[in-house]
């Protein structure tokens, strides 16, 4: 068992305590109105005229609005942040400067990404790896940045206040027929991945193997940056998986609704395809609205139903590569050591996930649980485009080419992804052509 101690110098119950702070003062905030804690949000800018639902980006700097959140976000991270780094032991008064180098250029990324048509087709987390990578392999990273970069610190937060957004109730909404398509697919696709990976492309890279299997299989980047942390990878491992899959989103969004119109598949289970095989959860409900209402609503319940692995994933991943992955010599790895390999974020994760789903949302209503999830959306953003810009700024072209291992990767991803597909849409016709079973209706 950990000591005492560790609960509060150690950066893994840190992430913990930071993301329930967030969590009860946005609940607060919300449930009795007394202040706003709203984070900064960017809102689609454009420079013409004739983007709908999109504003100028002028009008949009110049409001007062804007600046009063970014000092919120600013105020209440660094401040968070700073007393984690404080409590580890670690000098605050580098961190400090260093963390607001590094917020900066966050903003630039969240700024770059809020552009129309940008916004459209590549996430957040593209362009903060992206402005990452490029200061990093071209000026370089200045020394007094470094100390702000603590990518699992961020990560491990987020996932933590995201945590509050995965709602149980989602299982309700599409009963078994969600549970077929999301929780009995996902692990066989894990452990196909797994075996190809190891014995066929024979990757000695083990933590990647399991972390881009995730990322494949359940919802990308969150996937990615649990099962990472679980597995030990290192930040490029997770920069590798999360490139992959960002790229492939891309393309999956775009094509895969025109290749199932051409089939002539229902929109239930059109919608049913996407969500359980599109990573990324805002791609799923773009590609999901291609084909109309019913199959976006199939297509985020399949996703919300998905993301709820998150946590149990990560879990036995942990327990996986404690046991059997990491062990040396033949001695058996006892309760002891597994606990204190065990992310102990995803304890947090999963309180969050308790918290809103049995007790916030049945004495507050749904619609409160929404309204907080409006605030902690924004957290957790923050929290991982600084993750991943620390990602980018820590990551050189060179061990990235390496790590791609002679393209066994992009291989893996390959196969990993065509093996996903064929099989859930085996599980979307089995369960949802009407052949089986009766179809379900969704409002």
């Amino acid at each position: 068992m950990s000591k005492v101690s560790d609960l509060w110098k150690k950066e893994d119950w840190l992430a913990v305590w930071i993301g329930a702070v967030v969590i009860l003062v946005a609940c607060i905030a919300v449930l009795t109105g007394w202040f706003d804690f709203s984070a900064l949000k960017f809102s689609t800018w454009t420079v013409g005229e004739d983007a709908p639902k999109a504003v100028a980006l002028g009008t949009q700097l110049g409001a007062w609005a804007f600046w009063r959140k970014l000092l919120v976000t600013v105020g209440v991270l660094g401040i968070l942040f700073a007393a984690g780094i404080k409590l580890q032991g670690e000098d605050v008064k580098k961190y400090i400067p260093a963390f607001l180098g590094l917020f900066a250029i966050a903003v630039i990324v969240r700024l770059i990404s809020a552009e129309f048509t940008l916004n459209r087709y590549l996430e957040w987390a593209f362009w903060a790896l992206l402005v990452g990578l490029l200061i990093a392999n071209t000026v370089g990273v200045p020394a007094w940045l470094k100390p702000a970069i603590r990518t699992e610190f961020y990560i491990k937060t987020g996932l933590v206040i995201m945590g509050f957004s995965v709602l149980f109730s989602n299982i309700a909404k599409f009963g078994l027929y969600g549970l077929g398509i999301a929780w009995i697919v996902t692990p066989v696709v894990i452990i196909f991945m797994w075996w190809f990976g190891t014995k066929v492309l024979k990757m000695t890279n083990k933590p990647l193997v399991i972390t881009l299997a995730s990322a494949t299989s359940v919802c990308g980047t969150s996937a990615a940056i649990a099962t990472g942390a679980a597995s030990g990878a290192k930040k490029d491992d997770l920069s590798i998986a999360v490139s992959i899959s960002i790229i492939f989103t891309i393309l999956m969004m775009v094509f895969e609704p025109m290749l199932i119109r051409a089939c002539g598949m229902s929109a239930l289970m059109g919608g049913s395809l996407i969500g359980g095989t599109v990573d990324s959860t805002g791609a799923v409900v773009v590609a999901g609205t291609a084909l109309g209402p019913e199959a976006q609503t199939a297509a985020v319940l399949v996703k919300s139903i998905q993301n709820i692995l998150i946590g149990f994933i990560a879990f036995f991943v942990a327990l996986f590569f404690a046991t059997r992955v990491d062990r040396t010599g033949t001695a058996k790895v006892g309760a002891s050591e597994i606990w204190v390999r065990f992310p102990k974020f995803i304890i947090g994760f999963f309180a969050a996930s308790l918290i809103a789903s049995f007790l916030i949302q049945p004495v507050f209503g749904g619609d409160s649980v929404k309204a907080i999830n409006g605030v902690l959306d924004q957290y957790k953003n923050w929290a991982f485009v600084l993750a991943f810009t620390s990602i980018g700024l820590d990551t050189n072209f060179r061990e990235i080419g390496r790590q791609m291992q002679g393209g066994k990767v992009l291989w893996l991803y390959i196969v990993g992804q065509v093996f996903n597909i064929l099989l859930t849409l085996f599980a979307v016709w089995f369960l949802l052509s009407g052949k089986f079973f009766p179809i379900p209706t969704l409002s």
